[in-house]
């Protein structure tokens, strides 16, 4: 009995260490890093140099500025325009950067006699804007541009704050002379002609043809600018040329052998 005792004893003192370990010491798995926490490692300082920041990072260099005369040519599908009609200052054509328009595709007759090879369509000469675009040649746009810087301005000079802009009611037309049955091509026919009804003031007065012919004060500035056209153009005819003539100056690059034609 006794030994009985002695050995529930020893099983007791024996179960006793076992019991009293504390159950957070049993081994446990490690514990996978917190990656929302875990700073990156910092770049290699070699690759650190080669990576520009996105706002110092190397951009294609700017395109050229292409003259125009490859822009306007390739946009109008103009053929064996000569590189003399464009220069490279945009807007500029015929050679001139007093004249600014653009160049076009030529334009074919629907009649014998009409057409042009070589137009352009003019926005303005001597930095005096057209009331509407005008579709001529180049001699044509040149004769007027010599017009108004040599007549036209002067002629005007500081009357109603000056020039403001040109009124032009007639340009390429494939028509006859006075839209006459059985008459000849007008110079308007072949893009040599340009009508001017009027010069516009910057005070928003106007010299018109029609009104101011006859009129005391415009009717001088009128006869100037009328006859410092002669010359420029082959042809001017106004309001003491016929009846077709009474609202407007004809304006054409017609030449003749006996000279200008102006009445």
């Amino acid at each position: 009995m006794r030994a009985l005792a002695a050995g529930a004893l020893a099983l007791v003192l024996m179960a006793g260490p076992l019991a009293a370990l504390p159950l957070d010491t049993s081994p446990r798995p490690v514990a996978r890093p917190d990656a929302t926490r875990q700073a990156a490692p910092a770049p290699a300082p070699a690759l650190a140099a080669s990576v520009a920041p996105l706002d110092r990072s190397a951009r294609p260099a700017p395109r050229p500025d292409l003259p125009i005369r490859t822009a306007a040519l390739s946009a109008s599908g103009v053929r064996n325009q000569p590189s003399a009609i464009l220069t490279g200052k945009r807007g500029a054509i015929c050679g001139d950067p007093g004249i600014r328009g653009e160049a076009m595709a030529p334009i074919p007759g629907r009649i014998n006699g009409c057409g042009v090879e070589r137009p352009v369509k003019v926005l303005a000469v001597d930095g005096v804007p057209l009331t509407r675009p005008a579709v001529m040649d180049c001699t044509t746009a040149q004769a007027l541009k010599s017009w108004v810087e040599d007549g036209v301005r002067p002629a005007v000079g500081r009357m109603g704050g000056g020039v403001a802009s040109i009124k032009v009611v007639a340009d390429y037309a494939c028509r006859t002379r006075n839209n006459r049955a059985g008459a000849k091509i007008s110079e308007h026919g072949r893009g040599r002609a340009v009508d001017v009804a009027a010069i516009n003031l910057k005070n928003g007065a106007s010299i018109s043809v029609l009104d101011g012919w006859r009129d005391a004060r415009q009717g001088k500035v009128l006869r100037r600018l009328h006859q410092a056209a002669c010359g420029p153009f082959g042809t001017v005819l106004g309001p003491d040329s016929d009846r077709y003539h009474q609202d407007h100056f004809h304006l054409d690059t017609a030449r003749y052998r006996s000279g200008p034609y102006c009445r």
